[in-house]
């Protein structure tokens, strides 16, 4: 599997970035190259394609409906419907309530006809080409889930990939990041600031859930643009030992 940072800002678009987008590519046996989307914050789909045309995306994976991780589906939404490839039909699965969310997005009352939305069932495995995708519920003021990624290793074999989406510090995140070969974690505070409770993670907090979890390398995301990285990259140092980075946009980690 491959890892590209299309999008990292929190909390919206920033200077350097637009806001959550994540593309993560896997070949199977036959050498077909499989493409999912983790999110697609504000400012995500124009970046997207950098990388790929969105009609050769497979699945979009949203972990819950907030701006910054998935307003974007209403412009691919367009996308789909009036590229020259088009109309192509894509899955989307989300939290309960998201195919209103992007109706609500697009200005219209009818669900999207391009962007069916399968909810999420913890528990329930989703399989996307040689990609096996597992969610837990995270502690956030919607409903908010992370994902467990399982495929194959670009040095042979299998790896897993847990994505944070928001959360703070909760049971749901530390099972679905056990044992993880890689970490991209959300990383909106600092331990410093006054944060309300019950919606993001700090720096601290991130390495503390890494290091507890004994995930094998920590990926940061969705550092808002008031704040330094380098800042939250140090707090999580603080309590996770092993490989640790702030993640950037057009950054590719191979898994």
């Amino acid at each position: 599997m491959r890892l590209t940072i299309v999008g990292c800002s929190g909390s919206g678009p920033g200077p350097a970035s637009p806001a959550s987008c994540y593309l993560v590519e896997a070949d199977d046996a036959a050498g077909r190259t499989w493409r999912v989307v983790l999110d697609l914050g504000s400012g995500s789909v124009g970046a997207l394609q950098r990388y790929v045309d969105p009609v050769d995306v497979d699945a979009v994976l949203i972990s819950h409906g907030h701006p910054d991780h998935c307003a974007d589906l209403a412009p691919l939404d367009v996308y789909l419907r009036y590229s020259p490839r088009g109309p192509v039909e894509m899955p989307v699965h989300g939290p309960f309530g998201l195919a209103t969310r992007i109706a609500q997005f697009r200005g219209e009352d009818e669900h999207s006809s391009v962007l069916p939305v399968t909810p999420w069932q913890p528990g329930a495995e989703v399989a996307i080409g040689p990609m096996r995708i597992a969610c837990a519920a995270v502690e956030h003021p919607v409903p908010a889930y992370a994902m467990r990624i399982e495929g194959p290793s670009e040095r042979g074999g299998s790896t897993t990939l847990t994505y944070s989406g928001d959360s703070d510090m909760c049971t749901g995140l530390d099972e679905v990041a056990r044992g993880a070969d890689a970490f991209l974690c959300e990383a909106s505070f600092l331990e410093k600031d006054e944060n309300p409770p019950g919606m993001h993670l700090t720096g601290m907090r991130a390495g503390q859930v890494a290091q507890d979890a004994g995930v094998g390398r920590l990926l940061l995301t969705h550092v808002p643009p008031w704040i330094d990285p380098y800042e939250t990259v140090a707090e999580a140092a603080l309590e996770y030992s092993g490989p640790l980075d702030a993640v950037h946009a057009g950054m590719r980690v191979a898994l």
